[in-house]
């Protein structure tokens, strides 16, 4: 039976309903420059996405798109801490998710800032001390596939997440969240052959998170850019929600809470 609820803070949430991850990128060079903050207030963005349904606002100081380079740990430290600082000050119950592969990121984000999911894109490969961080401090954690060595044939993606979940659950963690890893070490076939065979990571019985928010997959195919790739994106996700898909990360929080009450009430009548 898929387990479909997580503790956060001692409430228990359900995913069995999907839910709408947000992206806040407080960094200069996200591949999608309409989602970095620039001036614009963290909390002002945040309290909107939340208005338009988002469920978790996740919170980036290190940029993942291809070939970037990634600052120093302090730099990211120093991009993160006001971002959460207004956030939490502003949106105190709200859930906040920080992405990041640094075990002592997470660990002050969560232990100064009351953060509620750690999102390691990395699957704690780059940071040898981040399993150990996250069992200690028991916040839900996503734990993504992201290894070169992979054809990243679904069965090997299964293998290899089947491996780390092993390692997470033996040191006592007792949410785990799954990703696919859609874009990361990754070709353009590699990436739809997951996504048409999503449904087969429930053979996990864990909630599954989607990211593939105006990114290359999409833009590839239909020669456009990430800016034109709205539709694309709703279009891709409502594909991942039928393939059993719990949590969508995405950019565009109004467009997506629209495409999740459109599946809500066809699977209604299924």
């Amino acid at each position: 039976m898929l387990k479909t609820l997580i503790n956060i803070n001692g409430k228990l949430i359900d995913l069995g309903t999907p839910k709408i991850m947000a992206i806040v990128n407080a960094t200069p060079d996200s591949f999608y420059p309409e989602s970095r903050l620039a001036d614009n207030a963290p909390a002002e963005r945040a309290q909107k996405f939340i208005l338009e349904g988002a469920d978790i606002i996740d919170i980036g100081a290190c940029s993942t798109r291809p070939g970037s380079t990634p600052p120093s740990e302090d730099e990211e430290w120093s991009r993160l801490q006001p971002v959460l600082k207004s956030i939490r000050q502003t949106l105190p119950d709200a859930i906040i998710s920080v992405d990041t592969f640094r075990s002592n990121i997470a660990k002050h984000a969560v232990e100064d800032y009351g953060v509620n999911i750690i999102n390691d894109i990395s699957g704690g490969m780059a940071d040898t001390n981040m399993f150990d961080t996250i069992c200690n401090l028991q916040v839900p954690y996503i734990l993504t596939h992201n290894s070169p060595d992979h054809k990243n044939s679904i069965a090997e993606i299964i293998d290899y997440l089947q491996s780390r979940i092993y390692l997470l659950q033996n040191k006592g963690l007792k949410d785990i969240i799954i990703d696919p890893g859609l874009g990361f070490n990754k070709t353009l076939e590699q990436n739809w052959h997951i996504l048409s065979h999503l449904s087969e990571l429930k053979i996990f019985e864990l909630p599954i998170l989607i990211g593939l928010s105006r990114k290359s997959m999409l833009t590839k195919i239909l020669s456009i850019s990430a800016e034109e790739a709205l539709n694309a994106t709703t279009a891709a996700d409502m594909a991942a929600l039928l393939s059993g898909a719990n949590i969508l990360r995405v950019h565009d929080v109004k467009e997506t809470k629209q495409t999740i009450i459109l599946y809500n009430n066809y699977i209604k009548y299924i």
